[in-house]
């Protein structure tokens, strides 16, 4: 793998760049006193001029210092820009132009858009999470549940991925709330996500130094936490420090894992299931669907369906970061349909049918189930207690190692959500210009330190659990309902961006991707996650088992207050009114310039698609 990213000749040795002596100076990077740049004087590459046999200058070439710390060094500098004119242009137009031609490099392939699409969200909802979900409402809320949001999300990438593929930007789909919805709303959006991201990466590392917990019970051992964290976190830095590349290959690897190990425990589920389980196991005659019976199906009515609802939502938190990707992608008119295409098989296999299995083999009123200490408890995990109870010697522990890496992978992807999208915002003018600074290994380099030094809070965990908790608890609360509206949000750019093509007599056929459920997918999805939010205030309001508390009602919908501030906030300030369809554009900063040739492109495929057979196409509408 190449040193951090490094493009290599070759020698192996040198590193050129070519520049034409009359092109304007970069402009200096506004971020360049940031604390990210060391103090000492930048490493600068030696520079030979290259001239015509008359003489005269043509240009220079730049090479890589040959000494190893050195590149380290020099890979902090600046980035390449390209000058761009914006006279006559409007403010949206400039942003349009900046995040369209942002020096992000594309170096996310095909492999790895797609693991970042299937196995994204496949983390401590899905593991841990839905261990709390199972005790509120019983197997049958949980499949009604994860269901419905299923279909909500299906609807919702599809939509983001028409919109993806179109317009490929930096900061991903909130510089398209900004374009398609209003400037207010996009400000207020993007502000409230990296919020969200920017908590979550502390919390998943202590969440991950308990997972250790978890053989310090078997084996009556005490390791301090904290010396876990420190290690995680050293792993999280050093994947970062490999740019958008050591990204997606450690979310290659770890989809992989997560992936397989979903598979082995759906095999085994059925196995156990059928009765073939050990002897001295809870599962060694027929089990099938008696717990379906005793204790039942759903625990407490339609109200547990609804808690259930609520919290399957935020399970299935980072499905987005596939939009969020495209700008680092190579060919995303060709890699993002597939990778959108895949979010359906992961919600029917990893989720619908895993969850099935765990229904048929953990009660859900078993103590284990109900005893855990939070929602990072890897012993409150079904997967774990349906393997326990099986009475399968070892498994338990691999099972703990599988959650251990779902939930470092989750705050590898926290580091690049913040680190990306308030870089956009900062090019957009949201956030202060010194996040908008890319070095010249196209990493947003501010974002990530910020992050990365913040996460540092993890170390709260010596404080105790109950302080741990309430801090998190309440950091969480101000942007919890971030994935909720952000998808709902994507829906409504959606809607709004059809409408502008409509309006300026426009249609789908300029578009490299179409949305498989049109806009009406849009409106649905738009729907369900209205009634998402119904479900969410109704359950703060009145919580499962318990009487109204302001502390818990606070807690659960302290984001939408703060997301309201957020649009009046802006628009106090900039005193601009709401953006009309009319004003919308639908064309600055589109990766297809000529539309004609674009057209022409798209009907030879439909045409080459419509004579392959039945079932090609099938295939090729949902992969």
């Amino acid at each position: 793998m190449p040193f951090l990213g490094r493009d290599k000749m070759s020698t192996g040795r040198a590193y050129m760049t070519s520049r034409i002596a009359n092109s304007p100076t970069r402009p200096k990077s506004p971020t360049q006193t940031s604390s990210v740049m060391s103090e000492t004087k930048p490493v600068q590459a030696e520079s030979i001029s290259i001239t015509s046999e008359a003489g005269q200058v043509t240009g220079q070439v730049e090479v890589m210092p040959s000494n190893a710390w050195q590149r380290f060094k020099y890979g902090f500098g600046p980035a390449d820009t390209t000058d761009m004119d914006f006279t006559g242009l409007t403010p949206m137009e400039i942003t349009a132009l900046k995040t369209a031609n942002s020096p992000l490099q594309r170096n996310l392939k095909g492999r790895h858009l797609q693991m970042i699409a299937i196995g994204g969200s496949i983390g401590t909802g899905l593991f841990i999470g839905s261990g709390s979900t199972l005790s509120q409402g019983g197997p049958a809320a949980l499949l009604i549940a994860y269901g419905i949001i299923g279909v909500m999300l299906l609807l919702t990438m599809h939509a983001l991925g028409e919109l993806a593929v179109c317009f490929p930007v930096s900061g991903g789909f909130f510089t398209l709330f900004t374009r398609f919805i209003d400037p207010g709303w996009g400000f207020a959006m993007a502000w409230n996500y990296v919020m969200s991201w920017f908590v979550i990466l502390p919390l998943e590392l202590v969440a991950a130094a308990m997972t250790v917990n978890f053989w310090n019970e078997i084996n009556g051992t005490s390791i301090n936490t904290a010396a876990w964290i420190i290690i995680f976190w050293t792993l999280i830095v050093c994947i970062n420090l490999f740019g958008v590349r050591g990204y997606g290959e450690a979310e290659f690897v770890f989809s992989i894992i997560k992936i397989a190990a979903i598979c082995g425990f759906i095999i085994f589920g059925i196995i156990m299931a059928a009765g073939g389980g050990p002897s001295d196991g809870a599962f060694s005659s027929y089990q099938g669907g008696k717990l379906w019976k005793s204790p039942g199906a759903l625990a407490n009515g339609f109200k547990g369906v609804c808690s259930v609802f609520v919290t399957a939502a935020f399970a299935f938190a980072g499905t987005e970061l596939a939009g969020l990707a495209a700008a680092e992608t190579e060919n995303p008119r060709k890699m993002l349909p597939k990778a959108t295409k895949q979010v359906f098989w992961r919600i029917c296999l990893f989720y619908i049918v895993a969850l099935t299995v765990v229904g048929l083999l953990v009660p859900y009123d078993n103590e284990m189930l109900l005893n855990g200490s939070s929602s990072a408890d890897a012993t409150a995990s079904p997967f774990v207690i349906a393997i326990r109870l099986a009475g399968v010697k070892g498994l338990p522990s691999v099972m703990n190692v599988v959650i251990m890496i779902a939930v470092l992978s989750v705050g590898n992807a926290g580091v690049y959500a913040f680190s990306r999208t308030i870089a956009g915002m900062a090019e957009a003018g949201q956030a202060p210009k010194m996040f908008a600074y890319i070095d010249r290994q196209g990493r947003p380099i501010v974002g990530i330190a910020v992050v990365l030094i913040f996460s540092l809070f993890a170390f709260i965990s010596a404080a105790g659990a109950e302080v741990r908790s309430a801090v998190f608890n309440w950091l969480l609360a101000l942007s919890g309902l971030s994935s909720v509206v952000v998808w709902g949000s994507i829906n409504l750019a959606h809607i709004r961006f059809r409408q502008a093509l409509k309006y300026r007599g426009r249609d789908t056929g300029e578009l490299t991707f179409s949305a498989g459920f049109g806009v009406y997918g849009s409106y649905v999805g738009l729907s369900l996650n209205i009634l998402v939010l119904i479900a969410q205030f109704w359950i703060a309001l009145f919580p499962l088992g318990g009487k109204p508390n302001a502390e818990d009602f606070f807690m659960a919908y302290l984001a939408a207050p703060v997301i309201l501030a957020f649009v009046i906030g802006y628009k106090l300030v900039k005193r601009d009114g709401i953006l009309k369809i009319s004003e919308i554009d639908i064309d600055t900063g589109r990766r297809e310039k000529d539309l004609e040739k674009l057209k022409a492109e798209i009907a030879q495929e439909e045409y080459d698609l419509s004579q392959r057979g039945f079932a090609y196409r099938v295939y090729n509408f949902w992969c």
